[in-house]
This record gives C-alpha cells, structure tokens and sequence, in this order.
C-alpha cells in the first residue's frame, strides 16, 4: 500500500496538492521524454525511451545495474547529451547550452551517489552556493534558508562543519538540503544510497520520504525495494536500455506483466 499523503498547503514548488490521493492524473507532465535515445560510441545505452512524470509524483526508477536508469536520469538534466529524440520540463524543450540550461538545472535539482559536496566549504555555505551564485540570492537570506533547510533534514548542528567531518548519510542529507536551496520543480535522485554504509541508509531514505509527504515530484533511482514500493507513486522498470513495465507499486510487485520484470523480481526479492 502506498503510504504517502500530500499535505493541502505543502510548500514545495513541485507539487499537485489539490489531487486527491490514488486520483489519475491529468494535464501537462512537469517531465515528458519522447523517443529518447542515447549512445555511446557503438553502444546504445537508451532505445526509444518515453516516460511522463507529473507534478507531485514520486516515481522509482529500477532495474539490474547496466539497464540505463542512471543514464537516463542524468538526461534530463543534460548531464548527458541525448542522440535523439526530446526532453522537456514544465513545457520547455530541454535547452543545450548557455544560460538557460543553467536554469534548467537550478529547476531540476540532483542528488548523487557520490554527495559531490565541495570539500573545503562548509556544510551551510555547500547549501548557500547554489542559490547565491545562480539565483542571486542575499547572504543573510541564503544562509536562513539554508539553516532552516539544515534543520529540516536533521543537520542544524552541523551547519559549520566540513564534509571530512560528517558521516556518508550527513553528507547526502547536507547534499539534499543543497538541492533543495534552489527551490526546484523536481529532483533526481540517482542512487542516492548506494554508497552509503548500511547503517545510515534509513536516515537518507526517511529525508526522501517526508520529502514524498510533503509533495515534491522526484525520480529516483534506486535498489531500494521497500522505498519504491512503500512511497512511491509509480514503479517504471528498465532493462537493456528500454521501459519494459511501469505501474502501481503494489501491482508491480505482486503481479508483474512481463517476463523480464518477473525475472528481476525473483532474483532480488529471493532472500
């Protein structure tokens, strides 16, 4: 059962609070992918890819590692150059270069595997950056931002601590509150636990949760099944650089359509 509500004033900039919950969605996707391809050299790594994601959906992003999720992700925030096809956010074609991709990106914020924290900043002034530089934001309200931010996923009391200093899960959380700075529409999260010590992976996926609560539209991709199933909207399964399947969580996990996803699903729900 999915377990997220969205709060009626929620405020977050990606959301759709006026949706009741399990209501299909209507209108213009926030994120609309039409017949995307990508190559690398020889190798296609994306075939034909569409995929729509609404305002306010939490979709998971799954798959054996290889299938193209990661790369997919970093598309539609032109991380990587697509070879055909077209991405657009909010109704705007995914621009190429220049100014108004940076803009793009401040409206499509990422969160990676690696928490790509500058290292010899601070943990409030890795989160103030962003917002000063790009949006052109004032210090003083910058750094109350980001501490009410810091605040938010737990980190108040280490505002002024480098990332040397802080734990992997410390790190991705001080690396979400970064992407958060910028008020994005949505964020990405790529793998967002994969490199963290077992211990500290719930206190990055409860972050991501009350995030769901609250009505931010996210993709994540994820090896995390139970996060998929229990918070997400939408599970879209790839494999081999195509979307074999996507559906409700709970369909998806108990009556999967298609060969390969009952494949997957034997082998990583097995044990």
């Amino acid at each position: 059962m999915n377990e997220r509500t969205t709060p009626p004033d929620a405020d977050v900039a990606g959301q759709d609070p006026t949706r009741p919950e399990g209501a299909p969605r209507t209108g213009e996707p926030l994120i609309s992918v039409r017949g995307v391809d990508k190559f690398f050299g020889d190798f296609q790594a994306l075939k034909g890819i569409d995929l729509d994601i609404h305002r306010g959906e939490v979709v998971a992003l799954i798959g054996a590692s290889g299938s193209g999720k990661s790369t997919l992700c970093r598309c539609l925030n032109r991380l990587e150059t697509i070879t055909a096809g077209e991405i657009t956010i909010d109704g705007e074609r995914l621009p190429e270069e220049g100014r108004e991709l940076t803009r793009l990106r401040a409206d499509v914020g990422m969160v990676f595997q690696s928490f790509n924290l500058f290292p010899h900043l601070k943990a409030i002034d890795n989160v103030t950056l962003g917002p000063r530089k790009v949006r052109g934001v004032p210090k003083a309200e910058a750094d109350r931002q980001a501490m009410e931010l810091l605040e938010r996923v737990g980190l108040a009391d280490k505002a002024n601590s480098l990332p040397t200093a802080l734990s992997g899960g410390q790190q991705q959380r001080v690396a979400i509150a970064r992407a958060l700075a910028m008020k994005p529409k949505a964020l990405l999260f790529d793998e967002p636990t994969s490199a963290l010590d077992p211990e500290v992976i719930n206190e990055v996926l409860d972050v991501m949760a009350e995030l769901a609560k609250a009505g931010m539209t996210m993709l994540v991709v994820t090896h995390e099944m139970g996060f998929a199933r229990h918070v997400c909207d939408r599970v879209v399964y790839m494999d081999a650089g195509e979307i074999v399947e996507e559906g409700e969580p709970e369909q998806f996990f108990t009556a999967p359509r298609s060969d390969r996803a009952k494949a997957f699903l034997s082998k990583i729900l097995a044990h």
